[in-house]
């Protein structure tokens, strides 16, 4: 890597505690790279690509590292490209909302920005206090409020990417419409970095909403929880979040991060209206309504400071989690909304049956169920029939016309099941689409295709 140095000079290190730091994400996969190098501008990433391309060296970009699929795990011999100095938030254009930002911003630090000319932006992962929108593009994010507001994907207008030569390219439109020719912002949009390194993304923005009120409400029975998530969106309601969480998801927050709950709650919803406030407390009555029609218990946030609780709570499922057993298993399968009372029950029938815990929480309001296995990896025997329940998990979501995955990509640890949702035909079409962007198949090898 001396040349990539010499190209780069301060950009680049090959030192053991940067490979290790860089050799990881949230998946619990690691590996080591050949180098990690810092670029700070899209010259810089042109630069290290049509270095990489020459010599055929794999590059791996990265944000945060907040991936949960293994998707910025390195190959062998790889280039890590990590964006995180390419975090300048280039323009707010609040005549026409939009925004202009690096690869690099970190998604809570731009609503922050936006707070301020009273805009949001809505796409909302449970890590945006540490995420990049980079990664977020690369993942199409969703979140909490994807119910109501979509995924980072319907929030981008344009791109700068670089190709694997080091081409630099720009996609998309800075205006509402635009149709002309094919729409390559979409589809680098969720390719995981394996068609370009995305470095700058140009946003719409919406403005802020008046108000906002938060509810909790809790069940005693977990079928009630599922059946009130399909009544409340039957029911012409479109919360901005609608939360699910099962007992055991309670449980591991009252032992990591208490708020009170009781002890025989065995699912709650935590449910957000926002907009005009003669609306949505119109909403929240009629929501509530149909809650207490199922035995639900509704609960509403006195205020900002008990709404931040909640929301606190919320977003520390995943540490709290990881905090009982380090080597859990995190899927996200969507099922359609009408099936998330069987999709419970199936995965309480599941963990009945192979005596694995299972728990479950997620955006219930669009059918992602966060499905966590609990399982120590190093006991082998636990973990092979681990694996196989992941398998029987994926079939049943499939037979209810959901998907493998929501919102955390394919990466390394989905990429033998891709072949269970989509046709070989597809499949192969995809792989011909990978050829034409990186036809040396540098960037970042091995992730989604089996």
């Amino acid at each position: 890597m001396d040349k990539l140095q010499a190209l780069l000079p301060g950009k680049v290190s090959t030192e053991p505690e940067d490979l290790f730091c860089y050799g990881f994400d949230a998946s619990g996969l690691e590996a080591e790279p050949a180098a990690v190098v810092w670029p700070q501008s899209v010259q810089d990433v042109s630069t290290i690509l049509q270095f990489a391309f020459q010599q055929s060296i794999p590059v791996i970009s990265r944000g945060a590292g907040t991936g949960m699929t293994g998707g910025t795990v390195p190959s062998k011999g790889s280039i890590i490209l990590s964006l995180e100095k390419m975090n300048k938030i280039l323009e707010i254009d609040t005549e026409n909302m939009t925004v202009l930002v690096e690869a690099g911003v970190i998604n809570g630090r731009l609503q922050e920005d936006l707070r301020r000319h009273n805009l949001f932006y809505p796409p909302d992962p449970t890590s945006m206090h540490y995420c990049t929108i980079g990664g977020n593009v690369a993942e199409n994010a969703g979140g909490p409020r994807a119910l109501k507001y979509g995924v980072t994907g319907d929030y981008v207008m344009g791109l700068e990417a670089v190709l694997s030569d080091g081409r630099i390219i720009t996609t998309g439109v800075k205006t509402v419409k635009g149709v002309v020719g094919y729409d390559l912002s979409r589809l680098i949009v969720g390719s995981e970095g394996t068609l370009a390194v995305v470095t700058k993304i140009r946003l719409r923005v919406l403005p802020l909403p008046e108000d906002c009120i938060t509810l909790l409400v809790l069940f005693k029975d977990l079928e009630r929880a599922g059946d009130a998530v399909k009544n409340i969106i039957a029911g012409g309601l479109v919360p901005s979040t609608l939360e699910f969480l099962d007992h055991e998801t309670i449980k591991a927050i009252e032992h990591f991060k208490p708020i009170g709950l009781p002890g025989d709650v065995q699912a709650l919803l935590l449910v957000e209206l926002d907009g005009h406030p003669a609306v949505i407390t119109r909403e929240s009555e009629q929501l509530g309504s149909i809650c207490r029609k199922l035995g639900g218990d509704v609960i509403m946030a006195e205020d900002e400071r008990s709404r931040k609780r909640l929301w606190d709570a919320r977003r520390a499922i995943s540490p709290a989690l990881f905090h009982l057993k380090p080597g859990k298993m995190n899927e996200d399968i969507v099922v359609p909304r009408n099936k998330i009372t069987e999709m419970l029950k199936t995965l309480k029938t599941l963990s009945a049956e192979t005596g694995i815990t299972i728990v479950n929480f997620g955006h219930a309001g669009d059918g992602n169920i966060h499905v966590n296995l609990m399982v120590d990896k190093n006991d082998q025997d636990e973990y092979k029939k681990a694996v196989q329940l992941i398998s029987e998990i994926f079939r049943v979501t499939l037979e209810l016309g959901g998907t493998i995955s929501g919102e955390h990509g394919v990466g390394l640890t989905k990429s033998d099941y891709i072949s269970l949702e989509i046709k070989p035909d597809v499949l192969n079409l995809m792989r011909e689409i990978k050829r034409v962007f990186d036809p040396r198949n540098i960037l970042n090898p091995g992730k989604i295709f089996p």
